[in-house]
């Protein structure tokens, strides 16, 4: 069998598909870019930086030209359902083709967005933002979501990184971006009620009420940038082409996922972040399916939501399937056929909760914004509770170690992917610790077993080594789970003269339960090795986390004050 094609850099692969143009598979430098704002293009990593792409899938092998919000907005009847509301709206995709259309023309017309600007997009999650989200990329612009909870220092670094000067924002999330006062950047609303909202003027009719011919944009066009949520520092801008966002849609949600037209998604992360963007608006749409699009969507409002709407695909993380446990019988859920979990390391325990409650077997799954999505995944019987997976048809994997050779089977290691998308930072020289030889390192420690399964260890950063011992926060994490009392844990290693780290855990109880360290050190004897056994325990009301939901384990290094019932004493093996 002939070993599959590769193409470097900037080359997209060929496509069957009629009389469209292919790409050619031995060129490595850009298509024609349809942008006359080229900033996003000339400030990618040097070609001789990026990862290796691979297109061995023959649903990868898109055409040279490609504009993805016409791929997805193109295919399903008009009258079949796309987005639906709490409050019961529904859009159809014929109501949704042409509300882009008038948003495309009300952005290159009235608003003056040429190809390749950069257009903010900020607010709850609604399906006025999809279509906002849409219509940027069918003008040929470039769109930068961002979280509606972002304060006004880290709005003006994401604008000052992307250059952005454009900005669509929800009038109830506005305050925060006009505070921020960005030199040159025009914001205009929408969602309000004066004549210049944008909604307003694409429903009255100002806009042209005719079809907006997409931008004959490239494969490989910039289509967005996501900012990653970072628990610290400058935050970093992933660049995406249009054929990234089918190129997520075509492996994981098609081969892994399986949608039907008849589902309906529903989840918790917002637009902002690319689990949400993926979950709620390309994989339904890639399948001609639809989605409820929740302005609210915490642990308390998902299992009414689901119950009320029949939602069939659930997309959420790991904390918040946790949380819903002590409320399932309350709700009918018979509707759930699909449950995904990404953002943080599934524990086994949660995924045997959940499964116990519900019946259905949660597809865990890693992802990155620098890979716009998942790439190590399972589902159904080929689930093994307490890996992430195997890779996802279209993308490899391997575990190496940091001089980046392959490690053996059963060893701890970095994991390095490559597929169809693949890392490339605007201007930001951390491009080269992302991208070595080729391969997407993802920051995380994994060990594949012999049967090809990868099982998540912890972030690489997050180890800890105490008295010589090598201790994975999340497989103690683990532990704490089993205890029926206790919600949420983190686990983190503080500096220590004695030992270089001491383990140290933080748990979130259940309401009324009683805050007694000695018995959850008593019941980790049981669970844990001797010297895997926190020396601390704290007791906390609630996890620091972004708001994309990622714990922030940074804030839980610093030696807390003293808290009723958190307590200081030997481990488990001294107690």
């Amino acid at each position: 069998m002939p070993s599959p094609t590769r193409y470097a850099h900037g080359a997209s692969p060929p496509r069957q598909r009629g009389r469209t143009a292919m790409a050619d598979p031995h060129r490595t430098e850009p298509h024609r870019s349809a942008h006359v704002d080229t900033f996003a293009r000339e400030h990618l990593p040097p070609p001789d930086q990026w990862p290796e792409l691979r297109f061995d899938l023959p649903e990868l092998r898109y055409p040279a030209r490609l504009n993805c919000a016409a791929e997805l907005l193109t295919g399903p009847p008009d009258d079949r359902p796309v987005f639906r509301t709490a409050s019961g709206d529904t859009w159809s995709y014929g109501g949704l083709r042409a509300r882009v259309d008038r948003l495309a023309h009300l952005l290159t017309g009235d608003l003056g967005v040429v190809p390749g600007n950069r257009v903010l997009l900020r607010g709850p999650t609604t399906p006025w933002l999809a279509a906002c989200w849409l219509a940027v990329l069918k003008a040929g612009a470039v769109a930068v979501t961002v979280l509606a909870q972002q304060r006004p220092h880290e709005l003006r670094a994401v604008c000052e990184i992307a250059r952005v000067r454009h900005a669509l924002c929800d009038v109830r999330a506005v305050d925060d971006l006009a505070g921020a006062e960005i030199p040159g950047l025009r914001i205009t609303t929408y969602g309000g009620d004066g004549p210049g909202d944008l909604l307003a003027r694409a429903e009255a009719g100002t806009a042209p009420h005719v079809p907006y011919p997409a931008v004959d944009t490239a494969a490989d066009d910039v289509a967005l940038i996501a900012f990653t949520s970072g628990t610290t520092g400058r935050p970093k801008g992933c660049v995406h082409f249009h054929r990234d966002v089918l190129a997520v849609a075509d492996t994981f949600s098609r081969h892994v996922l399986k949608p039907r037209a008849d589902d309906l998604f529903a989840g918790s992360p917002p637009l902002g972040f690319t689990f949400g963007l993926g979950g709620l608006v390309i994989f339904p749409m890639r399948a001609g399916a639809s989605a409820l699009l929740l302005e609210q969507a915490g642990p308390r409002q998902l299992l009414p939501a689901v119950a009320e709407h029949r939602v069939s695909v659930l997309f959420t993380a790991p904390t918040a399937y946790r949380a819903m446990l002590d409320d399932l019988d309350a709700y009918d859920l018979t509707s759930l056929r699909r449950c995904v979990s990404a953002g943080e390391n599934l524990p086994a325990a949660t995924w045997h909760a959940w499964q116990e409650g519900t019946g259905l077997r949660i597809i865990n799954g890693i992802g990155a914004t620098e890979l716009l999505h998942i790439f190590v995944s399972a589902a159904d019987g080929d689930i093994r509770p307490g890996t992430t997976g195997v890779p996802v048809p279209g993308w490899q994997a391997r575990v190496q170690d940091e001089h980046g050779a392959p490690v053996p089977d059963g060893e701890p290691g970095l994991l390095a992917v490559r597929g169809p998308v693949g890392c490339r930072y605007l201007a930001d020289p951390r491009q080269r610790e992302y991208v070595r030889d080729g391969w997407n390192i993802t920051g995380d420690t994994y060990v594949r077993r012999p049967d090809g399964y990868f099982r998540y260890v912890a972030r690489a950063d997050d180890m800890i080594i105490s008295a010589g011992y090598n201790i994975a926060g999340p497989e103690v994490e683990d532990a704490l789970l089993r205890h029926p009392d206790v919600v949420e844990a983190a686990v983190v290693g503080r500096p220590d003269p004695a030992r270089g780290q001491a383990v140290v855990a933080h748990a979130v109880l259940k309401e009324g339960a009683e805050r007694d360290p000695d018995a959850l050190r008593a019941f980790l004897r049981a669970e844990l090795a001797p010297y895997k056994c926190p020396r601390e325990i704290v007791f906390l009301d609630a996890l620091p986390r972004t708001a994309t939901g990622k714990l922030q384990r940074y804030r839980l290094l610093a030696p807390p004050g003293p808290a009723p019932g958190s307590a200081p004493g030997p481990r488990c093996d001294q107690a």
